[in-house]
């Protein structure tokens, strides 16, 4: 596969790929003094990026229409959802740290998809597809902003064994506020992922037991377990973030990895 800019994919989606980059990189910066020009960054990323999705990935005024289908488009709309999450959670706690970090994941999503633009379809078949990819879309940010908010609440109760830190919690979030919110962010995605599941089931007109399927499958069976695990038998900490993570990584094999070999590594589309 040539690896090639995607340039003439939509008119205007370099000026907001480069907007979202120079925003992402500018939010990324250290702050001092409390300064609001870095928050202000971050929103006018997320503005640019969702501009970015809709014109290019979407496909919005494409002619011919088609939707960008590929591991590095899905990333992007998996990272524009967690940093969206974000940016609207950080108004109520600010999260500096964190906000760093995402807009470096941000700058480097806009720029891989910008390269590896992936293929462009026609989403056919049944008139539900488009639902059903979006519902799988979805469930990957809900379940990354999960396991942003489980990493830092694996950092917090670590800093709190070693008393590192002097405010429990140690992100200016209550440990069990944020306890609760990852795992509102885990329901929340294993309702739209079985959605996504039954819906494709519903809407297949020839079942196959692919990669695809058996991934999410594995995924789903993770986060049944740790919802169940949690509710049954009260998991908490490390034991519970290391389902979510494991139930994330299959669910990242179920698309965005394998379509990263076969377009990558095999260097063809694949399906």
């Amino acid at each position: 596969m040539i690896l090639s800019p995607a340039f003439a994919a939509a008119p205007g989606a370099g000026w907001l790929a480069a907007g979202a980059a120079a925003a992402y990189a500018l939010a990324a910066l250290p702050g001092q003094g409390g300064g609001r020009r870095w928050p202000a960054a971050l929103v006018a990323g997320v503005v640019f990026h969702a501009g970015l999705l809709i014109v290019d990935i979407a496909g919005v005024g494409r002619d011919p229409p088609g939707t960008r289908l590929g591991f590095a488009p899905v990333l992007s709309l998996t990272v524009w959802l967690v940093l969206a999450v974000h940016t609207a959670e950080s108004r109520l706690v600010p999260l500096p740290q964190v906000r760093r970090v995402l807009a470096l994941m941000g700058v480097a999503a806009v720029v891989l998809a910008w390269f590896v633009p992936g293929d462009v379809r026609v989403l056919a078949g049944s008139p539900w597809a488009p639902l059903h990819w979006l519902l799988g879309v979805a469930s990957y940010g809900l379940f990354g902003a999960a396991v942003l908010h489980a990493a830092m609440l694996d950092s917090a109760e670590k800093r709190m064994r070693t008393r590192a830190a002097g405010v429990p919690g140690g992100f200016g979030m209550p440990l069990l506020q944020l306890e609760r919110l990852t795992f509102r962010f885990v329901e929340a995605g294993f309702v739209v992922l079985t959605a996504a599941l039954l819906l494709g089931v519903i809407t297949t007109a020839h079942w196959r037991w692919d990669h695809k399927t058996v991934f999410s499958l594995l995924a789903w069976l993770v986060f049944a377990a740790l919802l169940a695990g949690r509710r049954l038998q009260g998991w908490r900490g490390r034991r519970a973030t290391r389902w979510l993570y494991a139930g994330t990584a299959l669910l990242l094999l179920a698309y965005a990895g394998s379509r990263f070999v076969m377009q990558i590594v095999l260097g063809h589309g694949g399906d």
